[in-house]
Parts: C-alpha cells; sequence; structure tokens
C-alpha cells in the first residue's frame, strides 16, 4: 500500500472530539462532548487532580495530582482514555505539588510544573528518567514564597524553548511568565541557569499556558483581580507586544485552557465551576456548563474510534 493510501486511510478513520476536565474537589475526571453533553465521570478517587494532557495516538491520557501540599506527596498517573488501565507512573512524593502537565511526542517526554517544589520537570512516558529543567528556589522557607511557584508551562520545539508561569501571591500583580532552553546549559544547573529570560511580569496571577504552535501564539489564564486577571490573554512570541491582549474577561478564577487551533476555538475552566468556549480571538464566547465544582485542568483530543 502506497504512502498516499495509507495517509488518506488515517485521515478518514472515524474520530470524535472529546474535552477531559478535571475536577478538583471531587478528586473525578469527565469526559465530554464539546457542548457539555454526554458527560461520563471515567476516573474517580484522584488525590487532587490539577492537570492533564491528552496522547489521544496512542489512547492514553496523563494527569496530575497535586496531593496535600504541606505533605509532598505529589503524584503523576496515566489511564486509557477510557478511564481503564490506570497506572501510577510518578509515585508520590517523587513531585510535591504537580500542576499543569503536557505532552511532547516527538521527544518523548512528559513536562510538568511543580509549584511548592519550586520546580519544572519531566520524565518518559513511562515515568522513568526523571529530571529536574528549572528549579526556582530550595527548602521549606523558599516554598513559602509564592513568586517562586511554577504552575503553568509550554514548549516551543522548533526553537528547543519552554514557557512557564509563576504566579505570585494571590492577586499580588507579582505573577510572571520566564522562557529558557529545553535543555540546562553544558556545566550548569537547574537552579543555576544563564539562559533563563522574563518574558512577562507584573501579572495579577497567570496559571495555564497553551501554545497555538501553527500561529507561534502563546494563550494563558490568569485568575487574578480585575481588569487584567480573570481573564484568557494571548501574546506573540516572535512579535511579542509591550502588553498582553486580552481575550476573555469575567471568569471566576481562571485556570484551565484548551486550543483546538484548526477549528478556531479554545476552551477553558474556571474555579467557581464553569466551562467556557470561544473563538481564539475571544468572540463567541460561551458559558456551556457552570456550578460544576472546582474545575482545574481540561484537554482537547479527537480520540480515534474503532470500526
Amino acid at each position: 500500500m502506497s504512502e498516499a493510501v495509507k495517509k488518506s486511510n488515517r485521515s478518514a478513520a472515524a474520530v470524535v472530539a472529546r474535552l477531559f476536565v478535571l475536577e478538583l474537589n471531587a478528586g473525578h475526571i469527565h469526559s465530554m462532548s464539546l457542548d457539555g453533553s454526554d458527560r461520563k465521570t471515567i476516573v474517580s478517587d484522584c488525590h487532587l487532580p490539577d492537570g492533564i494532557v491528552v496522547d489521544a495516538e496512542a489512547g492514553h491520557i496523563y494527569w496530575t495530582n497535586m496531593g496535600i501540599p504541606n505533605l509532598n506527596d505529589g503524584s503523576i498517573e496515566r489511564a486509557d482514555t477510557d478511564g481503564k488501565n490506570r497506572k501510577t507512573i510518578v509515585a508520590r512524593g517523587q513531585t510535591h505539588t504537580p500542576k499543569q502537565i503536557i505532552l511532547d511526542k516527538r521527544g518523548g517526554k512528559l513536562y510538568w510544573c511543580d509549584r511548592e517544589g519550586m520546580r519544572v520537570m519531566r520524565c518518559n512516558f513511562d515515568g522513568s528518567k526523571l529530571e529536574t529543567l528549572i528549579e526556582s528556589g530550595h527548602g521549606d522557607a523558599d516554598s513559602q514564597d509564592a513568586t517562586r511557584w511554577c504552575v503553568g508551562l509550554t514548549i516551543d520545539p522548533k526553537f528547543g524553548k519552554i514557557y512557564w508561569t509563576q504566579k505570585g501571591p494571590d492577586n499580588a500583580g507579582l505573577g510572571r511568565i520566564f522562557r529558557a532552553n529545553l535543555e540546562i546549559p553544558a556545566g550548569q544547573t537547574a537552579a543555576a541557569r544563564s539562559d533563563i529570560e522574563i518574558f512577562y511580569d507584573g501579572l495579577p496571577e497567570p496559571i495555564d499556558i497553551e501554545f497555538d504552535h501553527e500561529n507561534r501564539v502563546l494563550y494563558w489564564t490568569d485568575r487574578g483581580d480585575p481588569p487584567r486577571g480573570n481573564t484568557v490573554n494571548r501574546a506573540s512570541i516572535d512579535n511579542k507586544p509591550p502588553e498582553p491582549e486580552i481575550v476573555v474577561t469575567h471568569l471566576m478564577e481562571g485556570i484551565g485552557i484548551a486550543l483546538d487551533v484548526p477549528n478556531n476555538r479554545m476552551f477553558v475552566t474556571d474555579f467557581a465551576g464553569s466551562i467556557y468556549s470561544a473563538r481564539l480571538d475571544g468572540s463567541g464566547e460561551r458559558n456551556f456548563l457552570f456550578a460544576q465544582g472546582n474545575l482545574t485542568g481540561i484537554a482537547y483530543a479527537e480520540i480515534p474510534q474503532e470500526k
């Protein structure tokens, strides 16, 4: 069979678009249609889940469990997209308070931010080769300083960069977005790197990040106070504006964000329990589910269907 025919067969394979949403307080993972219908609870008894990412090709979801911050008992789990075959891949205590998690399919890595651990970390898909890439502080005293807390992240594989948020205290206007090379410079350490730069500072409280690779635009939620907080923001990476553009407002502590760039849409969760959809420029905003508990991470995926 020619490669062209193979490709045609793959593109013709039936897929269904789904949202995967984390309900922090109940410890649940929900799967649903894009309008909130056909909602199914596929995983229960999670230990304060916060970040989720889907490997649709492999049929897996990965999520972080924050755990109890003062117990240092965070973990990362994997399951099939229907919730079956659940497995812990990063054991409790190997990461402190893991937050947003992302997938680098080409590089074979999972990346996540560790809030009170004050780290950006990564590992292989099976949890092996656990590494710390960024360490913004160390020890109990530093962990009380919320300006050191790493929360959301994304990577730019084209230029080998990683972007992450350090949110700062609640509504303090001390939030920052940083970037650095994906790999630690030779002879340097995660705690002492010369390649870290501030992309934006003075933000209310930046949380999760998504990257539109096609248009090279960074999107992020901010759960701080209005007017710049409780928003979704965006900024070009290559032609960074002096201030980010606010595209969605009036969230109630926005946290999770997922992009579907080919269909010009985003999905956002907030801590008040709402799920929103909007075009990438923020127009057509719609709150299609509300009062759903304390919602944290959200992922969009097109799941292959068996014939």
